[in-house]
């Protein structure tokens, strides 16, 4: 990613990424985006030591890729938000407080977004660290 800087902390600085989970939602700021949904699609990247399971080879020494899945979908899925900004931050606390990372990087995209010319995706990108 052009002018992201990875996390500042010390220790390693191994990466999972998770890209095109998609799922609909009811976010926007007009009703009937709110009424009717769309797709939504986010791409997560995890920082954290993966050290413990590469040396174990067990799923319970990292960040488990298939619930981060089905919980980034159930985010998704919740609301609404006016903002797909909320719905990052939302993303961001989620995996925070349910996995075992130092850090996370959300990029949530809303290719069908209520834009009047011909456009290929709009998208934000967050970066959030444990305190």
């Amino acid at each position: 990613m052009p002018g992201h800087q990875p996390p500042a902390h010390h220790g390693p600085r191994d990466r999972i990424a998770l890209n095109g989970i998609t799922a609909t939602g009811h976010h926007g700021v007009f009703e009937h985006e709110k009424r009717n949904g769309q797709p939504f699609v986010v791409d997560v990247v995890l920082y954290t030591d993966l050290r413990p399971a590469e040396a174990s080879d067990d799923v319970a020494d990292t960040a488990h890729y298939g619930v981060l899945a089905e919980r980034v979908t159930d985010v998704i899925a919740s609301g609404p938000y006016n903002l797909i900004e909320t719905l990052a931050g939302k993303l961001a606390e989620m995996v925070l407080a349910e996995f075992a990372v130092d850090a996370v990087d959300i990029t949530v995209h809303k290719p069908q977004a209520p834009i009047e010319v011909p456009f290929g995706d709009v998208s934000i990108q967050i970066h959030r660290e444990r305190p």
